[in-house]
């Protein structure tokens, strides 16, 4: 076994990749090339607070410790999500840990994308 894998099975993290974050990894709708047409300037994708803001939240109600999920962030970087930019891949890296810990559905995930979507494309 890989360390990667060894790792990952100690802490838990599951690496097999999540169809659903796979194909939006492979959509190349990174915030750069995403921003520019939307006229927005700013580097920093409009979600990343959000982001932050939900990692403090599950950190504090001890659903999910900051260090296990930085740990899994890390592996889930140099495996699945790599090559793929920083906040995205931090965004993936939650979504992942999410689903595989059952905090959350790929239905409930899909259906809150569709409704993002089809605001995005209102505009």
């Amino acid at each position: 076994m890989n360390p990667a894998a060894a790792a990952a099975v100690q802490d838990g993290t599951d690496l097999a990749s999540v169809p659903l974050l796979e194909a939006m990894r492979v959509e190349g709708k990174t915030w750069e090339n995403l921003a520019p047409r939307y006229g927005v300037s700013n580097p920093d994708p409009p979600w990343k607070v959000g982001l932050h803001a939900t990692c403090e939240c599950l950190a504090v109600g001890d659903t999910l410790p900051a260090l296990e999920r930085r740990r899994a962030e890390d592996q889930l970087g140099e495996t699945i999500y790599r090559g793929t930019p920083a906040p995205e891949q931090q965004l993936l890296a939650l979504a992942h840990i999410m689903l595989r810990r059952g905090l959350l559905s790929e239905d409930a995930l899909a259906e809150r994308m569709a409704v993002v979507r089809s605001r995005l494309e209102a505009r």
